[in-house]
């Protein structure tokens, strides 16, 4: 589980980083977007956010076997 959520943060950071230089995604945006992300991961949205995706990882997962 931690290695999914350590690439999910990587792949949403490297997704924000490129829509940011490419003009598509205002800096403003970016930080609302992250600021957002961080607020609910403290609610209790948190819980079955984490196991849908950890559920679509799986399915993903068993896709490719």
């Amino acid at each position: 589980m931690t290695t999914f959520s350590f690439s999910a943060v990587v792949l949403l950071g490297i997704l924000l980083i490129v829509f940011i230089r490419n003009g598509s995604m205002k800096i403003g945006y970016a930080i609302l977007a992250m600021l957002f992300g961080f607020f609910l991961a403290k609610t209790s949205a948190a819980a079955p956010i984490q196991t849908f995706l950890n559920q679509i990882a799986t399915t993903i997962n068993n896709l490719t076997k």
